[in-house]
């Protein structure tokens, strides 16, 4: 299940964007053999780049999150569109660091020092880009900056990941809350109260768990955002407008790659064609490889 909840309090003060993506991090890390340590940060961000790929209007709106930084994971990126299509790469997966002072996966330790860049391509004539310092690399901290630093939008965002012994994912899943216009002090104080604290996404999830038997996807999703809002007072709880589904969906293909090929020029598509007579591409997110013969790459070339 990697479902999500979109929902809104009875007053319309904030909006909730929930899910549970525990399939989709396990996908995502089985793709690229990562470390725990890594698979903890590629799950968080193909997490939260889907929640907030459902927050944009179209079906073809197109968001891309690049995490970079001096740590030994150089670069994470992913790419969501809002139709809930999520993809994601990791330029070193085999990241092996030691926890760190919580006793927790050291995530902020894989990006180190860097930035945050978020693109938005919503069909304008340019797409818009933000920018900032990554806040400490765990992810969840450093899109909760983003929005307010880019988007001027007062939210919180809560990731979570967690890595079993036998290295797969035991849960995973998100949760955005973002204030809408006019929200009164009562209902911003009782969500900064519940905010402060909430538990993790991972034990809420792992805790719903335990008593969701016969539970429906949407039934657990709920259950998962009660267990979350147990603390607001009853009137400033959110309800359910829709469910969502987010998924992983690498649309990478053989025209797309052909059409690489293209970019790189005539000289130096005729020099692989005589060097090397074929030429093999892999799709940095799902590790897909497309190979060329020296007819096909002739083809190419003619076109260019």
């Amino acid at each position: 299940m990697s479902n999500a909840l979109i929902a809104i309090d009875k007053t319309k003060s904030y909006r909730v964007y929930l899910t549970v993506s525990t399939e989709m991090a396990q996908e995502a890390a089985k793709i690229h053999d990562t470390t725990p340590v890594t698979t903890a940060a590629l799950g968080r961000i193909v997490t939260g780049a889907g929640l907030m790929g459902i927050m944009m209007k179209n079906d073809t709106d197109k968001l891309t999150a690049i995490f970079k930084g001096d740590g030994p994971a150089k670069q994470i990126l992913a790419t969501a569109y809002g139709d809930g299509s999520v993809k994601a790469s990791i330029a070193n997966p085999y990241v092996d660091l030691p926890l760190n002072e919580q006793g927790k996966l050291d995530v902020g330790g894989t990006l180190g020092i860097g930035e945050l860049t978020v693109i938005k391509d919503i069909g304008l004539k340019e797409p818009y880009i933000g920018t900032i310092a990554l806040v400490d690399g765990e992810i969840a901290d450093d899109l909760t900056a983003y929005f307010y630093i880019s988007e001027q939008q007062n939210t919180s965002v809560a990731l979570g990941v967690k890595v079993e012994r036998d290295l797969s994912v035991g849960a995973a899943g998100g949760m955005i809350i973002q204030l809408l216009p006019d929200a009164p002090e009562e209902i911003i104080d009782a969500l900064e109260k519940m905010i402060g604290n909430l538990d993790p996404m991972t034990t809420i999830i792992s805790r719903v768990q335990e008593k969701s038997a016969g539970l429906s996807d949407r039934g657990f999703l709920e259950a998962v955002m009660a267990d979350a809002f147990s603390a607001m007072p009853e009137e400033f709880k959110p309800e359910t407008l829709e469910e969502r589904e987010i998924k992983w969906n690498c649309d990478c293909s053989r025209e797309r790659m052909a059409s690489a090929l293209a970019t790189i020029g005539h000289s130096d598509l005729q020099e692989i064609i005589e060097e090397d007579g074929e030429a093999e591409l892999q799709c940095h997110f799902c590790l897909k490889k497309y190979k060329f013969n020296k007819e096909e790459l002739t083809e190419i070339l003619n076109t260019i």
